[in-house]
């Protein structure tokens, strides 16, 4: 596969690493970009340990929240423009509310919303708008409490990343805190058990290789035993810590974990919905002078 001037910026971007290194991991792994991030990390190349996450398009987060149940909605726009608008927020607004009361996404879009289904409203905002917009998911968490809060907010429960945090027991205002915390430090889980373990077993797998690989180069070599049952649970703990809610070190304490605050606040975390406009979607990108080009062609 042939390795383009784009795939090697990108790789760079999302890793910190070298242009020449990019460049040899992309060849190695015949382009895989996910492969060449793992390539870079078992050589100790890469400075990040997850991907970027870039956003790639416009639009909020809607969230809202009655009695024990909370829900996030995402709306996307094609340019930041619309997002600002006061109508989109305000249609934003009323499809977060509509799923309060519905459990998935499709169920959201057949909903009523001032005499019209969600999906019928959305699409007549396109046409009088005239910009493409997407209503792309919604999820919810319900408990004794939920917790809501909005980073860099547009209105009130609209913004560019929206939280959610279930909790067991009375909330005395922590759930907030570590709404904000998740903001902040984006858990992939709740804990362990929560993570998907084809994400462990790929950390393992890459922890392992750089393990080897450093041992090899050493002058003191230790012994395969002292690898497998030291070096790779110890790196494979840090992992957990840094990447599950319950074992991260609380921002507002980092003397606790978030478990042992939420402990000593006395509740139990049961969930939380971390979503960010964007996260997960590519948009095509186009250099300027293509752009204008087309833009006079009609």
């Amino acid at each position: 596969m042939a390795i383009t001037a784009q795939m090697v910026k990108e790789l760079r971007e999302s890793t910190g690493a070298g242009m020449m290194d990019a460049k040899k991991a992309l060849t190695e792994t015949n382009g895989d970009m996910e492969a060449a991030v793992d390539w870079l990390r078992t050589k100790g190349l890469a400075k990040a340990a997850k991907k970027a996450g870039r956003t790639a398009a416009e639009g909020l987060v809607g969230v809202a929240v009655s009695g024990g149940t909370g829900v996030a909605v995402e709306v996307n726009s094609e340019t930041d423009f619309v997002a600002k608008n006061a109508d989109f927020q305000s249609m934003v607004a009323g499809f977060t509310k509509a799923a309060l009361a519905t459990d998935d996404i499709d169920a959201l879009k057949a909903a009523s919303l001032n005499g019209k289904t969600v999906e019928m409203t959305l699409q007549e905002t396109i046409a009088v708008v005239g910009e493409n917009m997407t209503l792309r998911r919604m999820a919810k968490v319900s408990g004794d409490s939920v917790a809501a809060y909005v980073h860099n907010a547009a209105a009130d429960g609209l913004g560019k990343i929206g939280v959610l945090v279930a909790v067991k027991g009375t909330d005395n205002g922590i759930a907030k805190q570590i709404a904000m915390h998740i903001a902040a430090t984006s858990p992939m889980a709740l804990s362990e058990a929560d993570l998907d373990p084809a994400v462990v077993e790929r950390e393992r797998s890459v922890q392992t290789q750089k393990a080897l690989e450093e041992n090899a180069a050493s002058a003191k070599p230790k012994p395969a035993q002292v690898i497998e049952n030291n070096i790779i649970p110890g790196r494979m703990k840090k992992f957990l810590e840094e990447n599950t809610l319950l074992g991260q070190k609380f921002v507002i304490n980092p003397d606790l974990t978030v478990a042992e605050a939420a402990k000593q606040a006395g509740v139990e975390i049961t969930g939380f919905v971390r979503m960010a406009v964007g996260e997960g979607i590519e948009k095509e990108k186009e250099d300027f002078a293509a752009e204008v080009a087309k833009t006079l062609a009609g």
